[in-house]
This record gives structure tokens, C-alpha cells and sequence, in this order.
């Protein structure tokens, strides 16, 4: 009964949500989940359906991706709906607005959204602060990134500090390069701007390793709008850094899968079923460079279980929705997680 009862809720509210601004409807709708959580019984999985990777135990491949909740104030709620791992944030070092409004837009037909937020959250205390009281049994991941108004050679400063803050309360912590909505943040995805990042958070784990008697994985993401000869070079820079994992991709600045939708003139990322294509292409290429036994996570266009089972046929070891979650709330998990138990 109670089941029934929170899922024709949630199916009847999704439409009165797409009616108003996104943001609006996002903030909505999240405050409504963490409403109806007393009422969300727990997801029902198979005897098989847990995966290893890079050292924590998933109860299924199924995650929610970062940027859904930027701040962990609804991370019970969300745990809730069943996700075996929520990624927190991005969040940086000290709180910021993000970018002006309107800075989300809809593309309903596609199935997909811009957006240009622009790492908007409360700061890396007001998370840890939230998370530290969560009693959400999942794997719990934190997207560290930098202030806009840091320097970029001054960058690896505000991922230090963040994952320094972060380390206690994190089964892992993504490292967020690619994002196109903070100016100059993609260049850091290669070369001597990526092994300045890694290098100085490698370093400081070290450190917090010994602190805390507890080695918390290190993952980066990556864009999908990389070419070819940029993935291979990436995928060396990951080898020899020794990072953890790789979570592929975050948003897309290509319009060109986009045809009559007035929305595509608007800038910032692009997510959503368009964006599924280069995402598995990414994510085929990264797993044929790095070797079977490598970690990744696959994120991007995942508004269906036919689009699940083609991510990890690509080589992703777990996967994460967002915006198919955004579209088709908690019935895209469902749908999903018992697909892949057939």
C-alpha cells in the first residue's frame, strides 16, 4: 500500500513540475522527495545484483550523478528512492550563487536540458556538515571543484581543501574538471593542468590516509566532447597518475543531435538522451585504453533501461541517471535495476 501510495504521487506530481521554471521544479521536486520518504519502501533487488569497484561494495549499478543535489540536503531522501550511491556536489571551498538566471532549460521532445548553473552550492562546510548527520547506508561520493573567481593556476588549492574537508564523511570523492560551466575549467582535463590537480590531491590522500586510517578513492570526469587522439592522451595521464576511476562524462557543449528546439541556442551543457551516443563512445574508447580491470563509471543520456544495458555493454562498470531521473522520477530506477536483473 505504501509503495502504491508514493508512486502514484510521484506520478502525478511530474507533470504539474513540468509545467513550471526547471530550477523551480528541481527544488520542488526534491522537497517533495524528502516529504514522501517516510512513505518509499525499499527498492527490491535481486540475490546477484551487488558489483565491486575500486574497493566498495555497491548493492546494484545503479547511482544517482552529482549536480542533482548539490549540497547533501536531501541525501536521506534520495537514499530512499533506492540508489545504491548518490554523488554529492560539485562543491567548492567557499559558497557561491553560480550563474545568473535563467540557467536551465528544457528540451522536452529530446528528453534533455541545458544547463548553465555554474557550481551554485553552499560550500564544502555546509555538505560535509549534512552528510556527517546522513544515516543513508549507501555509497556516498562528493564532486569537489574550484571557486570561479580562484585563478586556474591556483586551482589544485581549492581541491586540496575540498578534499581535505571531505575525506571523513566519503566513500569517494569525483574530481570535476569538465564541467563546461565554470570559464577555463576543461582545460585542467589534460596535461600539465590535470597532473597539477592529481598530483597535489594524490599527495594530500597520503597525508589524510594516515590520519584517518582510510583510503578513500579518487575518481575524475571527464567530458564527452573529447576526440579520439584527446581520450588516448587522457587515458595515459590516468595510468601514470594512478587515479581510482574514471566517471564518463559529464555535459555536452555540441548542439548538432538537436534540430528545431529553441532551447539549443541557449548556452551551457547539454544532458539527456542526446548525449547518450558520446558518452558510450567515450566510455568504449576509455575502457579498449585502460584495460578490463579499470573502474568506470557511465553517465550521460541514460533515460531508459535499453540506454543502462548499452552503458555498461560499453564498459561501464556502474552507471548513474540524471536527467531521465529528472523526466521519470523513481520509475526509471525501478525500471533499470529489474531489467538488469534478468
Amino acid at each position: 500500500m505504501r509503495h502504491r501510495a508514493a508512486s502514484l504521487i510521484a506520478r502525478a506530481a511530474l507533470p504539474v513540475l513540468t509545467r513550471l521554471d526547471p530550477e523551480l521544479a528541481h527544488d520542488l521536486g526534491l522537497a517533495g522527495l524528502r516529504w514522501m520518504r517516510p512513505l518509499w519502501p525499499a527498492l527490491e533487488l535481486p540475490a546477484d545484483s551487488s558489483v565491486r569497484c575500486f574497493g566498495l561494495r555497491f548493492a546494484h549499478p545503479v547511482g544517482l550523478a552529482g549536480g542533482f543535489d548539490k549540497n547533501g540536503d536531501y541525501l536521506e531522501a534520495l537514499g530512499a528512492m533506492g540508489f545504491s550511491h548518490v554523488e554529492l556536489g560539485t562543491v567548492t571551498p567557499r559558497p557561491q550563487p553560480g550563474n545568473p538566471k535563467p540557467r536551465m532549460f528544457r528540451i522536452p521532445e529530446a528528453s534533455a536540458l541545458i544547463n548553465r548553473m555554474g557550481f551554485n552550492n553552499k560550500g564544502v562546510d555546509h555538505l560535509v556538515a549534512q552528510v556527517s548527520r546522513s544515516r543513508y547506508s549507501g555509497i556516498r561520493g562528493i564532486s569537489i571543484g574550484k571557486n570561479v573567481d580562484t585563478p586556474l593556476e591556483n586551482a589544485q588549492d581549492d581541491y586540496v581543501t575540498c578534499l581535505r574537508k571531505v575525506y571523513s564523511c566519503a566513500d569517494y570523492v569525483a574530481v570535476n574538471v569538465s564541467s563546461p560551466n565554470t570559464a577555463r575549467l576543461r582545460e585542467l582535463q589534460a596535461g600539465e593542468g590535470l597532473e597539477r590537480i592529481l598530483g597535489a590531491l594524490l599527495e594530500e590522500r597520503r597525508v589524510l590516509q594516515e590520519r584517518y586510517g582510510k583510503r578513500v578513492p579518487l575518481l575524475v570526469k571527464v567530458a564527452p566532447d573529447l576526440t579520439p587522439e584527446q581520450i588516448s592522451e587522457l587515458a595515459r595521464d590516468l595510468r601514470s597518475l594512478e587515479v581510482d576511476g574514471v566517471i564518463a562524462t559529464n555535459t555536452s557543449t555540441g548542439r548538432s543531435s538537436l534540430v528545431n528546439a529553441p532551447a539549443a541556442a541557449q548556452s551551457g551543457g547539454l544532458s539527456g538522451a542526446p548525449l547518450h551516443p558520446l558518452s558510450v563512445k567515450v566510455i568504449a574508447q576509455l575502457r579498449a585504453e585502460l584495460g578490463a580491470n579499470f573502474p568506470l563509471i557511465g553517465v550521460g543520456g541514460i533515460v531508459s533501461a535499453d540506454r543502462a544495458r548499452a552503458t555498461l555493454r560499453a564498459g561501464a562498470n556502474l552507471i548513474q541517471i540524471y536527467t531521465g531521473f529528472a523526466y521519470r522520477g523513481p520509475v526509471l530506477l525501478e525500471d533499470i535495476v529489474n531489467a538488469l536483473s534478468k
